[in-house]
């Protein structure tokens, strides 16, 4: 029987984040160094959008200040973590299944051992890099009736997570 195990270091870091910056206090820039160089960001990382990108999004947010010649990956982080700051109810709603996550029911579908990674992506929807599926936590969307439950693409989050596993 295969193990699934669910990461959300970069995500408890941005709810941090989130909170801070929606009570208008500062963020140190010791911390956006900490989140960039985090291991699981490596998943996101590319000639367009890189560790400097994220300390230089997320200081530029803190600061209150507008971003000097973004990339279109760095604006799309940039409007992104704006959305989670000025919706807490939203990003709360996003952010409880994805913690209460339980994937065991996959377990004996499974060959191999599987690592579920939720992160801030900018672009892409999900991504598979060996026995790791990566999930931008960005396109979950809570349900419109304010019933607790969360989507992405259209699919239930766990049906969604259940049919990405299996194509690993």
């Amino acid at each position: 029987m295969a193990n699934i195990k669910v990461r959300l270091d970069v995500i408890e870091f941005l709810i941090y984040f989130w909170e801070t910056v929606s009570q208008k206090e500062k963020v140190a820039d010791r911390f956006f160094h900490e989140l960039a160089d985090n291991p699981d960001m490596q998943f996101i990382y590319d000639d367009e959008f890189t560790k400097e990108s994220v300390v230089k999004v997320l200081s530029a947010i803190t600061n209150r200040e507008l971003l000097n010649s973004p990339t279109k990956k760095e604006s799309r982080f940039w409007s992104q973590n704006m959305r989670m700051i000025e919706d807490l109810d939203a990003m709360r709603t996003m952010v409880y299944p994805v913690k209460t996550l339980n994937m065991d029911h996959m377990k004996d579908k499974l060959q191999k051992d599987v690592e579920v990674v939720f992160l801030p992506d900018t672009m892409e929807e999900y991504r598979i890099t060996g026995n790791t599926l990566v999930v931008n936590f960005f396109r979950i969307m809570p349900g419109m009736e304010g019933d607790g439950i969360v989507k992405i693409e259209g699919m239930d989050l766990v049906d969604y997570l259940d049919k990405k596993v299996l194509e690993i």
